[in-house]
């Protein structure tokens, strides 16, 4: 097998292996988009590392990441859950579901914003009829966070719900039915049988979301720009920026590789637990 594998695994590296050398090398000078400019070595690392908008934009990185990860497995499995024994209409309910991984994020986003971009929108107008004031979901550093980190877990839960739902349907029924003989309760059954059962899909799709959280510029760039004051501003978005409106792509390149290194070792991470589920 790893043969007949081997054209397309070589065809894949000389295909990434260019634009991944160009950007290094660009990460190591200081010029511009149209020329390559001094070699300063690793000082555009330095320089990002040093630079506390990096800090602030990797901090919400990680708190994007946290929430798109488990606030979207937690909500995804437990419709999964909710939705495997079987009832009427189970099939349409789960199509419904399905519908914000579905449907574009352009069109996605614009429905949010209509929801909460201005005073005028419905939950500020919501709010203040509730007596809670003027809340400003998108003007508001701390709001603006948390409305992006719950537009992140609606739009990504149904991919947690389908995974959840495969490995769900991977466990045999004798299982339940043995562990309802031993006057296993719902809840010791989530914890004993199906936790330890689904680990491997979990860590998988773990790592599937992180890597999507990280590198998503989307759901950020759409929503909010990174505002207000850069308070949602990702390492993606911050590269962006660097890149193609400040003009400064080996600053840009750096961040990138330095997301990269972390990525690469969270998933040998994760993927070391996802060998030992398997054992």
């Amino acid at each position: 097998m790893t043969s007949l594998a081997m054209p397309s695994i070589l065809l894949m590296a000389l295909i990434n292996a260019y634009p991944l050398g160009f950007a290094f090398a660009q990460s190591l000078h200081n010029g511009g988009l149209l020329r390559f400019g001094r070699f300063i070595g690793l000082q555009n690392y330095i320089n990002v590392l040093t630079d506390p908008a990096f800090w602030q934009a990797a901090s919400f990185t990680l708190l994007f990441t946290v929430c798109g990860v488990f606030g979207s497995w937690l909500v995804g499995f437990g419709l999964a859950i909710l939705l495997k024994p079987q009832f009427p209409g189970r099939n349409l309910f789960k199509v419904l579901l399905l519908l914000p991984w579905i449907v574009p994020i352009v069109v996605t986003s614009m429905s949010w914003n209509w929801l909460v971009a201005t005073p005028r929108s419905l939950l500020p107008q919501l709010a203040e009829t509730l007596g809670m004031g003027q809340v400003l979901f998108l003007a508001d550093p701390t709001m603006a966070i948390v409305t992006v980190c719950l537009f992140k877990i609606w739009i990504s839960y149904p991919f947690m719900m389908m995974m959840g739902a495969a490995a769900l349907e991977s466990i045999d029924n004798s299982v339940y039915e043995a562990a309802t003989l031993d006057g296993a309760i719902a809840r010791q059954q989530i914890r004993y049988i199906v936790l330890p059962m689904t680990a491997r899909s979990t860590y998988i799709s773990w790592i599937l979301m992180t890597m999507f959280s990280v590198n998503d510029f989307a759901t950020i760039y759409l929503m909010t720009g990174g505002g207000p004051v850069n308070a949602t501003t990702s390492l993606i978005v911050l590269a962006y920026r660097s890149v193609f409106q400040d003009f400064l792509p080996g600053y840009g390149v750096a961040i990138s590789f330095l997301m990269t290194i972390v990525l690469v070792a969270l998933s040998l991470l994760l993927f070391r637990q996802v060998r030992k589920a398997n054992i």
